[in-house]
């Protein structure tokens, strides 16, 4: 049998990983001392009140190599074979872990994918990943499309503050005092699986507009670009985003998922982002 594993950063939960037959590992949340897995041990909006009241910056770690060595073990016994689709290499170190509890393993055929992207990207090249092992698609077969996949991915996202871009030294304190004063909203992209600056727009509503016309721009047809949105589950701007995008495309249902806590940390948790893959 062909397993495909993901992890937290698509912004899926355990249970809808669950229902889509699809097998999920967690990031790790480091406040100060503690450590919390984030499936189970914390949720979004824990982390987002934690977020608020912490005087530092909290930390994401990548899960460790032991993480996977179970998985692997109960693969060899069944005789499974399996693709793991990760977070970019350039964002995250679940690559590296995945790959190194693999050394352990010679005889076993699993596929640990670059994604070069984060967010809910993940969770749409998840589901295509099970439909394709479902219709009983080889191995090769499914790492080639998953690849094609990738290369035609964009992300853009809309940060609402720079409070979180400056306190993880992305940003200097000049660069945010001017970012306040002009209310300037950031547009960043992910480029070469690196965080990138797009463009910058004055107000929140003129950074919104601006994500629909990239969209419009790259891709007509969003059943074949699989829009996706992540962001927190009460964030009030996303109503508007659907609106749009039901009037220019015809879009309806358009899935929104969690943002995680490694996209939080560094954007802050009323980012906005907004995946397809273009024409």
């Amino acid at each position: 049998m062909i397993r495909i594993f993901g992890d937290t950063t698509s912004g899926m939960t355990l249970e809808q990983a669950k229902d889509l037959g699809i097998e999920y590992i967690p990031q790790l949340v480091i406040f100060g001392e503690e450590t919390y897995r984030d499936d189970t041990e914390i949720d979004s909006a824990t982390f987002v009140r934690k977020l608020k009241e912490s005087t530092q910056l909290p930390k994401t770690a990548a899960p460790p190599p032991s993480l996977y060595t179970p998985i692997y073990q109960d693969m060899l016994e069944k005789g499974d074979s399996g693709i793991i689709i990760c977070p970019s290499s350039q964002l995250s170190g679940t690559v590296r872990s995945a790959l190194t509890a693999l050394e352990d393993y010679p005889d076993l055929d699993v596929r640990v994918i670059d994604s070069k992207q984060i967010g809910s990207i993940q969770a749409e090249l998840l589901k295509m990943a099970k439909q394709w092992a479902d219709e009983g698609k080889s191995l090769d077969e499914i790492e080639n499309l998953v690849n094609e996949k990738i290369a035609h991915a964009k992300i853009y996202a809309v940060v609402d503050t720079l409070e979180y871009l400056y306190k993880g030294g992305r940003i200097g304190g000049a660069s945010k005092l001017l970012g306040d004063v002009l209310q300037i909203k950031p547009i960043l992209s992910i480029v070469n699986g690196r965080v990138e600056s797009f463009e910058k727009q004055r107000t929140k509503k003129k950074a919104l507009a601006r994500l629909v016309e990239l969209v419009e721009t790259e891709c007509k047809d969003y059943k074949e670009g699989h829009f996706s949105f992540s962001t927190t589950a009460d964030n009030p701007d996303i109503p508007f985003l659907e609106n749009e995008f039901k009037t220019k495309f015809g879009a309806a249902n358009i899935p929104c998922l969690n943002l995680p806590p490694a996209i939080m940390v560094h954007a802050g948790p009323a980012t906005i982002i907004v995946s397809f893959f273009s024409e």
